[in-house]
């Protein structure tokens, strides 16, 4: 449906989960495909699956917290794909615990990896975006616009990558630049949901809430990012877009506080009481 050959896509935190999706779907497309990552054995990992779906894959292991790091990988990538054509930033944090037992630490762990690494990611990456017809997507989540029991850090740091993404679509929209962040729903097979819903019980709870009665996947993911990134969608810029089954509506909230107390009842959250 929608052709990248051509095209190089650099994908941040690309080496698993959702991320590795849209990696995996830009690939099959015929695009080169770019992918950082803390653990260099996640790196070498992916670009060997990557390589034998689409033309060429590469990577670089970074941290998105150390800036530097970043642009290091992001001159990596130009020197051996050009200048890139669509930037996915996907570096995130999350572990479940309600405000009263978590530390300074904790707060700022998940504000570092997905605020500040949002802001590296998309810092770094400016220089190298195609101009005019670049595209940047941030995954956001809808801890963005839904407050979650337990989690106050990351409804602080994804609210924060939302307005990086409407800040940064008003400064490079006269670059000819498209900035989009794309809100997840529930997601079968990812860390996140392994953590938020740890039990089968937890699982089956998240899906009944998504209007549409089941969880996403990857490829759900994937393909909402390559027919953003298109021509198709060359007049979105500056939007928050959901790609949860509707989940949005409501279902999320209930299914956090749902999947809360059933983690409290197993003494797998802290609370602080």
């Amino acid at each position: 449906m929608h052709d990248y050959s051509g095209k190089t896509v650099f994908v941040a935190g690309g080496t698993t989960g959702i991320n590795f999706a849209i990696a995996e779907g830009f690939a099959k497309a015929g695009a080169r495909v770019f992918v950082v990552s803390r653990k260099d054995d996640n790196v070498r990992a992916a670009v060997e699956k990557l390589s034998a779906i689409g033309p060429e894959a590469a990577g670089a292991s970074a941290d998105v917290r150390d800036l530097a790091a970043v642009e290091a990988a992001f001159a990596a990538c130009v020197e051996k794909f050009g200048a890139i054509d669509v930037l996915i930033s996907g570096a995130a944090g999350n572990f479940p615990v309600y405000a009263n037992a978590l530390s300074s630490n904790g707060f700022k762990a998940v504000i570092d990896i997905d605020l500040l690494g949002t802001f590296h990611v998309m810092r770094a990456a400016f220089p190298h975006l195609t101009k005019p017809g670049a595209v940047a997507i941030s995954i956001s989540a809808p801890q963005a616009v839904l407050a979650m029991e337990a989690q106050i850090h990351v409804c602080a740091a994804k609210a924060g990558v939302d307005m990086v993404t409407r800040v940064l679509a008003m400064e490079w929209g006269e670059h000819g630049v498209r900035v989009i962040s794309v809100i997840p729903g529930p997601i079968e097979g990812t860390e996140g949901m392994k953590r938020l819903a740890p039990t089968p019980q937890m699982q089956e709870m998240a899906a009944a809430t998504v209007p549409l009665k089941r969880m996403g996947t990857g490829a759900d993911m994937a393909d909402a990012c390559l027919a953003l990134a298109s021509d198709y969608c060359r007049y979105i810029s500056g939007a928050v877009i959901p790609v949860d089954g509707g989940w949005h509506l409501g279902g999320a909230s209930q299914a956090m506080a749902h999947a809360m107390g059933e983690a409290r009842k197993l003494g797998l959250v802290k609370t602080g009481d």
